[in-house]
């Protein structure tokens, strides 16, 4: 008699399900069912963004398998931190917790299944750990020991239900430290629990300033593709660009922004060719850890800022280059001329005046002319828009909101990867009363970029019009974390302070609110100001005020209504008492 051999592999297990979901089906059974699925799929992506592999995943359970115990445990953290992101937008007796355990151990090979102790483990840990919570085996804490940083707290052995042997077993500490804890109000600010970096705006060496747009765009560009990177952290554009055309000393930098890396370099363009070199700099040593030149055509122009990426990564963490299918690419060019423009008119963007925003905003409908596919001269274009809008540049609020909101939905028909598109649709929506739909393209654009700073503040500003004021600030807050030295961050911190006065904080609406007119002068901190002074009956402080507040936009009232979307019409009246306090007269709530 001949028996069949049995496959048998070492592999790291993940086993998850939902706490109480027996609970959650008998209060709302097609609600559950709804949140689930949406879990399920954020769950699927990112043990897939992980190399892991899903085998199972019957009722409200998934077990999933992984090469690597790494791999198996940043799955673990990465799916109960976009979790807890998610559920903070439900009433707490709907928010769905998993729990998971994650084991190594021989399995056996049956088909498109595993099967065995390795397997049973993993499940049985999941038992053990809390709502929300992440439990290991000791086999999975020698393997990460030195190479992930999440804290563990030891909970001992266990005789686990059919499981021959006591099991050690740890939790996984997987909360990121609050950006206020990490100094993003005060003091130096802490590393993050993953290697950090910033990118400096890389020097125009082409002797034309005309070029500066590309030099620009091309560091813009090495920045959201690094980012895409989960297990990095990354500085955004705007904290970095502060210190373009300076001479700067890279430890003084990282010390600034919080991060351990600085990546720098150069770009000089002639013609259709273009030269780009760039080294990576460990910023408290000043040890070159990767240095390279580039010479190529204009049209490898995304060849060459992908090889950059991977060379970073490389010199950084190389096994973050054994997945490097599993990301997430932007999308080919078709038309360089197009994408041309779109560079031109995001710098002009950038300088945050009326006059160039106008002038991007016929550059954008020029490059859709050129190239109608070109998912990023729509999205650019909705983004425009609505900055014209929000800043009361524009007469047309009404057509320039219907026209931003089409063009953010165009973006996303064309590359629903790409998280700037979802950022761009998040406010459209919000302008438009969307409310739900523009909280899932917010969600959506930080699940696709976790260190995507502007998905956070999308986030902030949702929740704040929707009412989850609390919600809405440590999504803020979490943003100026990720983008600690914007010049620009009036508009970041307008938000948090009109956070802080829905939940009659008014002491320190008035702070944040002064410190955002302070670094931007936009109508919204004024709003928030005022209404705070009159709040608090410091009429004198506000009077100056009321003229320049009444006097920028073209019609007050229209702006007023188009940029206080609220869901619940009580929070508007609110800010227009506020507002009529100070003296701001003839404003409707």
């Amino acid at each position: 008699m001949t028996h069949n051999r049995v496959e048998r592999r070492l592999a790291a297990i993940l086993a998850a399900d939902v706490a109480g979901y027996s609970r959650l089906m008998g209060a709302d059974e097609e609600g559950t069912l709804r949140t689930l699925g949406a879990y399920r799929s954020t769950i699927s992506d990112l043990i897939s963004e992980h190399a892991g592999r899903i085998f199972g995943s019957a009722g409200d359970s998934v077990i999933a398998e992984f090469s690597s115990a790494v791999q198996a445990v940043r799955a673990a953290v990465a799916i109960q931190r976009a979790l807890a992101r998610h559920n903070a937008d439900l009433p707490g007796d709907r928010r769905m917790e998993y729990r998971i355990g994650v084991n190594l151990g021989d399995v056996m090979v049956d088909s498109d299944n595993l099967l065995g102790d390795g397997v049973n483990v993993a499940a049985r840990l999941e038992g053990v750990a809390e709502p929300s919570g992440i439990c290991i085996s000791g086999a999975v804490r020698d393997q990460i020991e030195g190479k992930l940083n999440f804290p563990l707290i030891a909970i001992g052995q266990r005789s686990l239900r059919n499981i021959s042997r006591p099991v050690l077993i740890y939790s996984v500490n997987w909360r990121p430290e609050h950006p206020v804890a990490a100094g993003v109000l005060a003091g130096e600010l802490s590393l993050p629990d993953k290697p950090s970096m910033a990118v400096l705006p890389f020097s125009n060496m082409s002797g034309d300033p005309e070029q500066e747009y590309f030099a620009d765009g091309i560091t813009e560009d090495i920045i959201t593709a690094l980012s895409h990177h989960r297990w990095f952290f990354v500085i955004a554009r705007n904290s970095t660009f502060v210190y373009k055309g300076r001479a700067v000393d890279v430890k003084q930098v990282a010390r600034e922004l919080g991060v351990r890396y600085i990546l720098e370099g150069s770009v000089r363009r002639a013609g259709q060719r273009v030269r780009i070199t760039g080294q990576l700099i460990e910023a408290e040593t000043g040890n070159h850890l990767w240095a390279e030149r580039f010479d190529r055509d204009m049209a490898d122009i995304f060849a060459i800022q992908d090889e950059i990426t991977q060379s970073v990564v490389g010199a950084i963490e190389p096994e973050m280059l054994l997945i490097e299918g599993k990301r997430a690419f932007r999308k080919s060019i078709g038309n360089l001329d197009a994408f041309d423009c779109c560079m031109r008119a995001m710098w002009l963007f950038s300088q945050m005046t009326p006059e160039n925003q106008d002038q991007a905003v016929a550059l954008l409908r020029h490059a859709i002319s050129l190239d109608p596919t070109l998912a990023q001269a729509h999205m650019c274009l909705a983004r425009t828009l609505n900055s014209r809008i929000w800043h009361g540049w524009t007469s047309e609020i009404a057509s320039d909101a219907s026209e931003a909101h089409a063009a953010a939905v165009r973006s996303v028909a064309i590359d629903d990867r790409d998280p700037y598109c979802h950022y761009a649709l998040s406010w459209t929506s919000l302008v438009m009363r969307m409310h739900a739909q523009a909280l899932a393209e917010a969600q959506r654009s930080i699940d696709l970029n976790p260190n995507f700073a502007l998905g956070f503040v999308a986030l902030g500003l949702v929740r704040i019009y929707i009412g989850h004021f609390r919600e809405g600030l440590d999504a803020l807050l979490s943003c100026l974390r990720l983008n600690p030295n914007d010049p620009q961050a009036g508009a970041f911190l307008s938000f948090i302070a009109l956070a802080h006065y829905h939940q009659e904080n008014y002491e320190e609406a008035v702070h944040y609110s002064q410190l955002a007119i302070r670094t931007h002068r936009l109508h919204l901190g004024l709003r928030v100001l005022l209404a705070s002074f009159g709040q608090l009956g410091r009429i004198e402080e506000a009077r100056p005020l009321v003229h320049d507040f009444i006097c920028r936009p073209a019609d007050p009232q229209q702006l007023f209504d188009v940029t206080t979307p609220y869901l619940d019409v009580k929070y508007r009246q609110h800010l227009a008492d506020g507002l009529s306090r100070a003296g701001v007269a003839n404003l409707r709530g």
